[in-house]
């Protein structure tokens, strides 16, 4: 399968884009974990992957939702954008995520890609804002893959989104990224309305679409208004995995999952240390859905100093693995409380009530299910997630 993936990937995809995708991603994406791991020898910790949102707006209202979309535009101006991506540079790093809201909003999106020809970029976006001359211009800039969120049907994608005609306007950029030759993925926050995309067929049905990648990653309730009615079981999770699991070895079509490793372990890449957030504020936060911090990247020129001295990350870091190899907000949200209140974090939201969600938050099941884990089969799955994507020791 992997040779009919690559194969697909030679046929439909701009040589720019796939060379873009094969050395600044690929080679210098090892050569940046093999750094990560000799800087833990030394006990620095600095993510060889940057998450960044780079804005808060977006033009949909999605349940569950914990950033604030429909507050007062904030955003990372070009000029930090830059700072800290070349700062990373310099410590090896060549992939950062860009989110949002909805990156496509951000002013310099196509100015911060196209100052980085030497970096890849993964653009989560609802899709909606590429059109034929956006995605024109990414496969002209070669070094960016959008990764689509798609959540349903028509019916569940307007509730899930909250707005009108959403699948087929999300479809409409999908069509636009493959019409250009670039590399694109889908991804779905899988919950109760949806766990009917976790088949066959409708990764069958992206394949035919021209979709290369994708991404099934589980709902997290979390937020002002969490929508604890769709948040799957712990069988549902299995679900996933198991899915995933089988898939790779059937379908010419990468599949992404980033909470378990070779053997079926569940892990945190926060937990790990393989990755950390940047918010829309420039806070610098555990991870995305962890919307507190006691540094931002108007601290200090270098946002390798800031994480490698931070006692907050650290600490999260630590106490996270010594409670759950899962999911610490969902399993433990009394924790992240006390660690917040411990170093005097603040709340990076501008709704400013994410303590107060915490304390409201139940305790649920996460990724972490020891009694049944599901080892990878393929053999290229299981040696890159040996080599570049486990624990590193974090759970020892």
């Amino acid at each position: 399968m992997i040779l009919k993936l690559g194969y697909r990937m030679m046929a439909s995809t701009d040589r720019k884009v796939l060379w873009k995708f094969a050395y600044n991603f690929g080679f210098k994406g090892m050569l940046s974990v093999q750094k990560f791991k000799r800087r833990l020898k030394k006990g620095i910790h600095f993510p060889p992957f940057l998450f960044i949102s780079m804005i808060n707006s977006c033009q949909l209202r999605c349940q569950g939702c914990w950033v604030d979309v429909s507050a007062k535009r904030q955003m990372i101006t070009i000029d930090d954008l830059n700072r800290v991506i070349t700062d990373a540079k310099k410590h090896g790093n060549s992939y950062f995520g860009l989110l949002g809201g909805e990156p496509f909003m951000h002013p310099n999106l196509f100015d911060v890609l196209e100052a980085h020809p030497d970096c890849y970029f993964q653009i989560f976006t609802n899709g909606q804002l590429i059109t034929d001359e956006v995605a024109a211009r990414l496969r002209k800039c070669g070094n960016a893959t959008p990764l689509v969120s798609i959540e349903g049907s028509e019916i569940v994608s307007n509730e899930r989104r909250g707005g009108k005609d959403v699948l087929n306007k999300t479809m409409q950029g999908l069509e636009n990224c493959v019409k250009h030759k670039l590399i694109v993925g889908v991804a779905t926050s899988v919950c109760q309305t949806n766990i009917n995309l976790v088949s066959e067929n409708w990764v069958r049905r992206l394949i035919e679409l021209g979709v290369h990648y994708v991404w099934f990653h589980t709902y997290r309730v979390v937020g002002p208004n969490p929508a604890e009615d769709l948040a799957l079981t712990p069988e549902q999770i299995l679900q996933v995995r198991k899915f995933a699991v089988e898939m790779r070895g059937k379908l010419p079509i990468g599949i992404v999952d980033a909470y378990w490793d070779d053997k079926g372990e569940a892990l945190c890449p926060m937990v790990t240390g393989i990755s950390h957030h940047i918010g829309p504020s420039g806070a610098i936060e555990p991870c995305p859905i962890i919307q507190f911090a006691t540094e931002t990247i108007k601290d200090s020129p270098s946002i390798y100093d800031l994480m490698t001295k931070s006692e907050f990350l650290n600490d999260f870091r630590e106490t996270s693995a010594k409670a759950t190899q899962g999911c610490i907000v969902l399993e433990r949200p009394d924790l992240v409380h006390d660690l917040v209140v411990k170093h005097g974090a603040k709340d990076t939201t501008q709704r400013q009530t994410a303590l107060v969600e915490l304390q409201v938050l139940k305790p649920r099941n996460s990724q972490h299910n020891p009694q049944e884990q599901i080892p990878e089969k393929h053999w290229l799955y299981r040696f890159a997630k040996k080599h570049w994507y486990f624990g590193f020791n974090a759970y020892t």
